[in-house]
Formats: C-alpha cells, sequence, structure tokens
C-alpha cells in the first residue's frame, strides 16, 4: 500500500472524485466536503480576490466551513457582502459547502512559492500549534 494522504470518493458509474488532502477535507454533518471546489466557487464571485476555506469545530456538525477571504480592491467588509458570498456559494454548490463563517483579512498566510497554509489558518481556528512557518512569505 502507499498512502498519499489524498481522499477521493467514487461513484455509483465507478469513477474516481478527487476530494482533496485528507487532512483539508471538512467533516461537516458527517459530509466530507473539500475545499478546493468551495475555494474556487468563491473566486468566482465579483469581490473575491482570495480565498482559504477550513473546518471550524461545531458541537452539532463536527465542523462547519469557514472561509478567510481577501476582498478586491474597492469592496468593504460589510455583513450584506458576507450574506452575499455564503448565498452565491449556496447556490453554485450546495448548502452543506456554504461558509457557515466568513472572516474578511487582508491577506493570507502563504509560503515564498505563493502557495496559501490552510494548515496555519486549520491550527488557529483549533487553537493548536501552528508549527514550522519558515516558509511563511507574508505576516498573519
Amino acid at each position: 500500500w502507499y498512502l498519499c494522504g489524498d481522499r477521493a470518493s467514487i461513484d455509483e458509474e465507478g469513477y474516481f472524485w478527487f476530494v482533496g488532502r485528507d487532512d483539508d477535507v471538512i467533516n461537516t454533518a458527517g459530509h466530507l466536503v473539500g475545499p478546493f471546489e468551495i475555494e474556487s466557487a468563491l473566486l468566482e464571485h465579483p469581490s473575491v480576490a482570495e480565498s482559504a476555506v477550513v473546518g471550524k469545530p461545531d458541537p452539532m456538525n463536527m465542523e462547519v466551513v469557514k472561509a478567510f477571504i481577501a476582498l478586491k480592491p474597492g469592496n468593504e467588509k460589510t455583513k450584506m457582502l458576507e450574506l452575499d458570498i455564503m448565498n452565491f456559494v449556496r447556490k453554485k454548490l450546495s448548502a452543506l459547502a456554504m461558509p457557515q463563517e466568513i472572516e474578511f483579512v487582508d491577506s493570507l498566510p502563504k509560503t515564498r512559492s505563493g502557495k496559501i497554509m490552510r494548515r496555519v489558518l486549520r491550527a488557529k481556528e483549533w487553537g493548536e500549534e501552528i508549527g514550522d512557518i519558515s516558509t511563511l512569505e507574508n505576516d498573519m
């Protein structure tokens, strides 16, 4: 066996579907949700410049989807925009994929090569140690 750390599902026709990195997959109310599809939907919203999605602990649903969003210039961080973004994702994907919480940020933690460091955001939400951030390009 070779464990690659990826999670996939197989549909009724026998096709395999990539869900995401095993440590990034969000288990919300017993459903496995990949952050990539949610982040992709968020990026289609006209106000969103960058996004990252993580699971946040929740006593009822195990985890809920939390989105960290950097807005495009000229957009204000308002409750109305937050609700608009939530509904946008709900219509594009599903109610399960809709972020239950959005935190507007100026920038996302990234490596020097530009990869978003979801584990830093996840550690913050779970109250865990952030770990090695020697490759972190920007301050949080």
